[in-house]
């Protein structure tokens, strides 16, 4: 028996696991950063609004961010330890363990490893054809779009695999990349979306 007839075995035991399996084959399928700096639709405005709900920030407003130096300049005055980041960080530690009660973390481990490294190449292919639309040459910018991107997949994967509510304020982040702009996050009252 081969390595991979042992994860298909071992994924079987566990059928959120074969969902975040399929779950990162949708991932190349994703218009990672298409849209950018374009005007935001309706769509993804209402999609901003469940997230923030869902999050705990209601009060807050999606605002369009125009540029990638607009972008940049919004990662640089996020405060790493706001409400915001706090709520994004519980959630994480939260389903952690919710799914590490439930799936062998070894397991758990090489299957969210998966869902990284699709996601680090199909992000990065995306990040990389928006900013050679924009003409952009900021390496560390780059490098953190592509960062939150696998991050998002990550967070939606973790929900998955706890299989918890479709509501879940991960599950709607990572909607919005789907949609193809860049939810940069929460600064005082206003989500930022590039």
């Amino acid at each position: 028996m081969d390595d991979e007839e042992i994860e298909i075995d071992a994924l079987e035991e566990y059928p959120t696991l074969v969902l975040v399996s399929r779950f990162a084959k949708l991932i190349p399928r994703t218009d990672w950063f298409r849209y950018v700096g374009e005007p935001l639709e309706k769509d993804v405005v209402d999609k901003a609004r469940t997230y923030l709900d869902a999050l705990g920030f209601p009060e807050a407003t999606p605002a369009e961010v125009e540029n990638w130096q607009e972008a940049a300049f919004s990662l640089e005055t996020n405060d790493w330890n706001s409400p915001f980041w706090e709520v994004e960080q519980q959630l994480m530690a939260g389903l952690t363990v919710e799914v590490t009660d439930n799936i062998d973390p070894q397991l758990l481990q090489m299957v969210l490893a998966n869902v990284t490294s699709v996601a680090s190449e199909y992000v990065g292919e995306g990040v990389m054809a928006a900013a050679e639309r924009w003409g952009l040459e900021d390496e560390e910018l780059m490098k953190a779009a592509i960062g939150e991107g696998v991050q998002a997949c990550y967070q939606a994967a973790l929900v998955i695999a706890a299989g918890v509510d479709e509501e879940h304020p991960f599950t709607l982040k990572f909607q919005m990349y789907e949609t193809g702009w860049w939810p940069l996050g929460v600064m005082g009252n206003t989500f930022n979306i590039f």
